[in-house]
């Protein structure tokens, strides 16, 4: 956690807007996970 976010999973349980701002990050992150595996299954088939 503290790598990745720079916080520890203690201050990520108590605070609730670093909380939502790291989901909206790794929500942002998995869509562009998404979309760089749709363009390779194209690409491929």
């Amino acid at each position: 956690m503290h790598k990745n976010h720079g916080i520890g999973y203690a201050e990520y349980e108590r605070n609730l807007d670093k909380r939502l701002d790291i989901e909206q990050e790794r929500e942002k992150e998995y869509q562009k996970s998404l979309e760089v595996s749709n363009e390779m299954e194209r690409k491929i088939l």
